[in-house]
């Protein structure tokens, strides 16, 4: 026998996205749960605001900002929900006048990040450092933003721009060596806030190359191999959401899960043809059927790929375990 409840109210700051559009017009409700929808963009500024100010109920948040803070005791937890999802043997570019060839080049020289913990940086670090033997610790990082986990304590070899300069401008001029694209790096220029410019929208100096010519040939080979499917986006909940109303994760899980799968019947019948669809489209080849897997199972070894990246590059102060780190709707 179904035992009606009465909906619990929820603050919800998550982005938009062609397979959550269903999630957020309300086509598939969350279970049992009032969901007021709070738009902010950037969504990376909601990532700030729930790490230090605990503003929302469930919120979207980077992997890498989720795991420092839970190793620092975050009061939240994140389900398997991956949002977006992204390979990084690409968007980090180099002056040609640096002579940087090979990753082991980018030693002894400066390379732009928006933030030393910024997800696209640490997958790129991890990969450069456990595929290519990169000693990243002999590489000085340039930043031009707060970390969102203000306890973070960074490493000696990370430094901020000097005032007046920003990441765009040092590359410019030489005064680094190499930086990543867009909202990681020289693409837009201060902290996250409503209006920045993509680096699509402004012209990429033809002085810039890429560190690796063939990025399609290397990612997909290292999928094959690996099965790790690097995700930015997940989704987390307040630990007292959970004690209070222990149904609200699995409702949140299988609303997404729905929304998803009407998206991926659209993408597969050609249906869904925004940018976005159509790059996800294209990642089917290389990933399989689904582009944007949900659950543990499929997701297991990103996670663990992107937590031993973290331990690694010292931003966590101890490795987590999987039960510490996510609710298992499916258990």
């Amino acid at each position: 026998m179904n035992v009606s409840r009465t909906p619990v109210r929820l603050d919800i700051a998550v982005a938009d996205y062609p397979q959550t559009a269903g999630l957020k017009d309300g086509t598939y409700p969350m279970d049992g749960i009032d969901a007021n929808f709070i738009k902010v963009d950037p969504i990376i500024a909601a990532y700030r605001r729930m790490v230090r100010g605990l503003e929302f109920d469930i919120c979207e948040m980077a992997p890498t900002t989720y795991m420092i803070a839970r190793g620092y005791g975050a009061p939240y937890k994140a389900l398997p929900i991956f949002v977006s999802r992204k390979f990084h043997h690409g968007g980090l570019v180099c002056r040609e006048d640096a002579h940087i060839r090979t990753p082991k080049d980018l030693e002894g020289k400066k390379v732009g990040v928006r933030a030393y913990s910024v997800t696209t940086g640490v997958w790129t670090r991890g990969i450069l450092v456990n595929e290519f033997g990169l000693d990243d610790k002999k590489v000085t990082w340039v930043v031009d933003d707060e970390e969102h986990v203000t306890q973070l304590k960074l490493p000696s070899n990370v430094i901020h721009v000097p005032e007046g300069k920003t990441l765009a401008s040092m590359m410019a001029e030489g005064e680094i060596q190499a930086g990543f694209t867009a909202r990681a790096g020289i693409g837009r220029e201060g902290p996250p806030k409503a209006g920045w410019e993509a680096e699509g929208q402004k012209p990429m100096p033809q002085i810039y190359q890429d560190l690796f010519p063939n990025t399609a040939e290397l990612e997909a080979e290292w999928y094959r191999r690996t099965k790790v499917y690097p995700m930015h986006g997940l989704i987390v909940i307040k630990d007292d959401v959970v004690r209070d109303h222990p149904h609200v994760p699995k409702a949140i899980y299988s609303a997404y899960l729905q929304a998803h799968d009407a998206w991926l019947k659209k993408l597969n019948s050609g249906d869904a043809d925004t940018a976005e669809d159509k790059r996800y489209r294209e990642l089917t080849n290389v990933v399989g059927a689904d582009p944007l897997p949900y659950g543990m199972e499929a997701n297991l070894p990103s996670i663990q790929a992107m937590h031993d990246y973290a331990f690694q590059q010292g931003l966590i102060p101890r490795r987590l375990t999987i039960d510490e780190m996510f609710i298992d709707p499916e258990a």
